[in-house]
């Protein structure tokens, strides 16, 4: 369901030699690097929220309403997703054959994110494996992902003619040219925001299978009986999800555990207040139908600044573009959640969540563009550019704890007695009296150094773990 690449890595080109300039004559095509480096920026996040979370809650997901760092991960990914597209189907010399390639690569996604996140995979902490099949989790990262990219490619294919147009001294001719794809994201962004606030959130009842919670095997019910709600319990995102996916099949660790209506720890995970209402034990899916419906928004704004690379060959005629927007999507979302008129939330998907997170990214892509491809200064980021080269592989490895797991499965004595525990304990937080240090620095270091440098070696050698 996927390949290991011998030999040069399948690069994002754009039609520009060094300083940006057309070279229709010109053999190769200079790469992207600040892309690379983004995308690896994108995974080492992924690495340090999901690691280093537990101790520092302020990196680590939003329990509800807000936006810490972890919550940015997704967005980036999906804005990273689109520029990708943009630049490997700016040549359509055969729809069929596009088509075939997005089809296979949806469906190895697919796979993927079901094996490594739909419960078969216990790693790294507990060594064993399988899921119970009424709980499989169908939903997840990689499921979403694929999800916008399928749809955003495929209207990439079916909407574009092969051209290399310069529209550098005419800004707003790109947004003509590609008018489809705003019509088409218009249309998502309507159906949403419809079925958001006018769907009718009835009482709904679950039953506790959580063997950690107190309440194990017991029945609850939560009174809804509402409209446009968008608290934890009663808002149309996870009423969609437990129509269509099913209650049992859904997250069963959502981030609402630790709000402060759950916990008196919040925003740490803590036991639950003898108070907290029963929805606090309930599941919730933070990648659901309605939420990724959302999510290919971002895919959407990430295809665009994908086009100003391909067709604005300047570099100043580019940034300005990029910052523009960038700073236009920031304000925006940042003003619909503070006048309380659209929160920010991940577990939603919200559009002012969308509006933040993609104008960050295009923000955080501008830093990088001007500090590598203008600047020079690749050196500085080659372990990320080195990550975000094999991003599948760092991914699966080390976000997905893969081969942590496989080397907890070499234990002493006791399955708490492995290498990884040893060299937490001994070399990081025993040095630094200090557990939330020492698992920072265990995870800067011993994680996404060790796997920047593993990923670089993989880079000299020609080996390349894609889709």
């Amino acid at each position: 369901m996927s390949q290991v690449e011998l030999g040069p890595h399948p690069s994002h080109p754009v039609a520009s030699d060094a300083t940006g300039v057309p070279d229709g004559k010109s053999a190769k095509s200079k790469r992207v690097a600040s892309l690379d480096i983004f995308r690896g920026l994108t995974v080492a996040l992924m690495i340090l929220v999901d690691d280093a979370g537990g101790e520092w809650q302020m990196i680590g997901h939003a329990p509800w309403n807000g936006c810490n760092l972890a919550d940015f991960v997704m967005p980036f990914f999906l804005f990273i997703v689109g520029m990708a597209i943009a630049l490997s189907l700016k040549r359509v010399p055969s729809r069929s054959l596009a088509v075939k390639k997005v089809l296979l690569r949806t469906v190895k996604l697919l796979f993927w994110g079901i094996l490594l996140q739909g419960g078969y995979s216990h790693a790294p902490d507990k060594l064993t494996y399988g899921v119970d099949m009424k709980f499989i989790r169908w939903c997840g990262i990689l499921q979403r992902i694929a999800l916008a990219y399928l749809l955003v490619a495929l209207l990439e294919i079916f909407t574009k003619e092969a051209q290399n147009v310069d529209v550098s001294h005419a800004r707003l001719s790109i947004f003509r040219m590609y008018c489809w794809h705003w019509v088409v994201g218009a249309c998502i962004l309507v159906v949403y925001l419809a079925t958001l606030y006018g769907t009718y959130v009835p009482d709904w009842e679950f039953t506790v299978h959580n063997r950690d919670y107190p309440a194990f095997g017991k029945v609850f019910r939560v009174t809804c009986g509402v409209r446009g709600k968008l608290d934890p319990p009663c808002n149309a995102v996870g009423f969609v999800d437990r129509k269509v996916l099913g209650i049992n099949h859904m997250y069963q660790h959502p981030a609402w555990r630790r709000s402060k209506a759950c916990t008196e720890s919040s925003p740490y995970e803590g036991p639950f207040r003898k108070d907290a209402p029963s929805w606090c034990q309930a599941p919730f899916e933070p990648e659901g139908i309605l939420s990724s419906i959302s999510a290919v928004l971002s895919t959407v704004i990430g295809i665009h600044f994908g086009h100003v690379l391909v067709h604005m060959k300047g570099h100043a005629s580019r940034l300005k573009h990029w910052v523009a927007m960038g700073l236009v999507l920031l304000i925006t979302g940042i003003v619909l959640h503070f006048t309380k008129a659209i929160p920010l939330n991940k577990q939603l998907y919200s559009f002012s969540y969308v509006c933040v997170t993609s104008g960050a990214a295009a923000l955080v892509f501008s830093m990088f563009y001007v500090l590598v491809d203008v600047g020079g200064l690749r050196y500085l980021f080659l372990p990320l550019e080195w990550i975000g080269m094999n991003a599948m592989l760092v991914y699966v490895m080390a976000a997905e704890g893969i081969f942590a797991g496989f080397i907890n499965g070499w234990y002493y004595d006791s399955p708490n007695n492995t290498l990884v525990h040893w060299i937490q304990k001994h070399i990081f937080i025993n040095v630094w009296h200090s557990r939330k240090v020492g698992i920072l620095l265990y995870v800067i270091f011993a994680e996404i150094l060790f796997w920047g440098l593993v990923a670089g070696i993989l880079h000299r050698l020609g080996i390349y773990w894609k889709l």
